[in-house]
This record gives structure tokens, C-alpha cells and sequence, in this order.
């Protein structure tokens, strides 16, 4: 199969069009990309918190605790700027 064959192939099944509208949709938000990489740090800090407390923590607590930790971490950077250059807001 030649390659033009392919990709018409291709567009007929999957509108490549699509592909590029939600690619250039997820260069321009970038939020979502931040919440995945919030909850695969949560992924590491989580077991520390509940290896640091087996006793008194479910793992749900833990990972919760470890979110709360990475979003107050996240926050405080956030006000740090906004304090330092608040023209860009």
C-alpha cells in the first residue's frame, strides 16, 4: 500500500483533522497537563506519607494528605509570584 493510499485510508477512519484541532487545543491549555503531573507526583509522595504513619493513616488518607501537600506547595509558589511580579496578573 503506497503512502497516499494510507493516509486517505487513514483520514476516512480518523479525521486527521481532529487529531491536529486537539493537538493544537492541548499546546494552548496547559492546565490539564499540570493536573496529570500533580496526581503522578502524588503517585511518589503518597506511599512516603503513609510509610511515615502504617499505624495511623488509611492509604486513602495518605493519598489525600500527600494532594493536599502538593497543592499547597503548588499555591504557595503561585503567591510567591504573584507577590514578586504582580504586573503579569
Amino acid at each position: 500500500m503506497t503512502m497516499k493510499k494510507y493516509i486517505s485510508h487513514l483520514s476516512r477512519d480518523f479525521p486527521i483533522e481532529a487529531l491536529t484541532d486537539l493537538w493544537q487545543l492541548s499546546i494552548k491549555k496547559q492546565y490539564p497537563k499540570y493536573l496529570f503531573f500533580a496526581l503522578c507526583l502524588n503517585l511518589i509522595v503518597a506511599p512516603a506519607v503513609y510509610a511515615a504513619n502504617v499505624e495511623s493513616f488509611t492509604k486513602f488518607q495518605a493519598y489525600a494528605l500527600g494532594l493536599l501537600g502538593i497543592v499547597t506547595f503548588a499555591f504557595s509558589i503561585y503567591l510567591f509570584v504573584v507577590m514578586f511580579q504582580p504586573e503579569k496578573f
